[in-house]
């Protein structure tokens, strides 16, 4: 059956630009695809293929294909000898890995669809789709976001709705051409501050997830559109808690003084911090206080402040206020808070705001 299909197409050799067989019932490739060198696009949509055959190793023309609805169990192998390929749909399989070598030669793909599959990783040699702009990988297995993934500079859109991750890599920072990022429905508990560093990302859908406040600055990203429904935000509904003293251990107040030394340029301890890398080590991981501005090495305590979200985001329906993360260095600092800044405190074994 396969061979009668490939018929026609076989006959104009050289000529033969298109195949297009979607929808034929078709359980294989065959071999006599070879015999098309300078085919361009090929579309075998929704057909029973489960195997590609080596033949397809040769069309070093193509630009297109499309095994989309097909039996396939891995990323064939055979696509990486595809060097001028631009868009590979592989969607709607039952892929779960990557063949060894498939991302060596796709030096000049595009698009890269794996949408409804069963992949449970993304390999590090990702990072060898050098000129990808559009990844979707929704609804499949994955667990993590590999940080090599955060490497490919020329990333704009990024779908990863339906899977099962619980983080984002700091690395994401990296992706400074980003506009379209989707994470719905999802385990993500947190957003990375480095998040706010996208300043290209004007879509973000984290809707689905288990997140409870934004990091710091996340009011200022130029986004026109942001989903977040389904989160367990923080909201407005504070509860009275009992005020303490600050007790400051030696390591925090010696490493505030260093800090904040730094800061201010002091000569002696530029010159000094340089032998000691331990302790650079350690005052590396300093943060700022939202109040007074100045540095601290422990979380005093986390607040929560709630802005009101930019007139250009179009938004969930129901998010009047955006829940942000801050960090405060002490009681002082604390209590000359502003009206919509809350600490955040165990209550009867759930958080609550002070």
């Amino acid at each position: 059956m396969e061979e009668k299909l490939f018929l026609r197409a076989v006959k104009g050799g050289k000529n033969t630009k298109i195949i297009t067989l979607n929808g034929k019932k078709m359980t294989k490739i065959p071999s006599t695809i070879g015999n098309l060198p300078g085919l361009k696009v090929l579309n075998l949509q929704k057909n029973l293929v489960s195997k590609v055959c080596s033949e397809l190793s040769t069309l070093t023309q193509l630009t297109v294909l499309n095994l989309g609805n097909n039996l396939l169990e891995e990323v064939p192998e055979e696509v990486k000898y595809l060097t001028s390929l631009k868009n590979l749909h592989l969607f709607g399989n039952r892929i779960n890995r990557f063949a060894s070598g498939a991302c060596d030669g796709l030096k000049n793909l595009i698009l890269l669809n794996l949408n409804n599959n069963q992949l449970t990783y993304i390999p590090k040699e990702v990072s060898r789709l050098e000129s990808l702009i559009y990844l979707t990988i929704n609804h499949n297995q994955l667990t993590s976001i590999p940080r090599e993934l955060c490497f490919l500079k020329n990333l704009s859109e990024l779908q990863l709705n339906y899977n099962q991750l619980i983080c984002i890599p700091e690395e994401i920072k990296f992706l400074k051409r980003l506009r379209k990022l989707f994470l719905a429905r999802n385990n993500i508990e947190v957003l990375p501050e480095v998040l706010c560093h996208l300043t290209n990302l004007r879509i973000l859908d984290i809707a689905g997830n288990v997140i409870q406040i934004f990091p710091t600055g996340f009011q200022h990203l130029k986004l026109k559109e942001f989903y977040c429904e389904g989160n367990p935000l923080f909201l407005k509904e504070p509860v009275s808690a009992v005020k303490q003293l600050d007790v400051l251990s030696l390591q925090e107040i010696t490493s505030r003084f260093v800090m904040n030394e730094l800061t201010e340029r002091n000569p002696f301890l530029m010159e000094a911090i340089e032998w000691y890398p331990e302790v650079w080590d350690i005052i590396s991981k300093g943060r700022k206080c939202a109040i007074c501005g100045k540095s601290f090495l422990g979380i005093w305590i986390e607040c929560v402040e709630f802005v009101s979200p930019s007139k250009n985001w179009k938004i969930s329906r129901n998010l009047t206020l955006v829940p942000l993360r801050t960090l405060i260095c002490s009681y002082q600092c604390f209590n000359l808070r502003g009206p919509n800044q809350f600490g955040i405190a165990r209550v009867q074994s759930s958080e609550k705001l002070i």
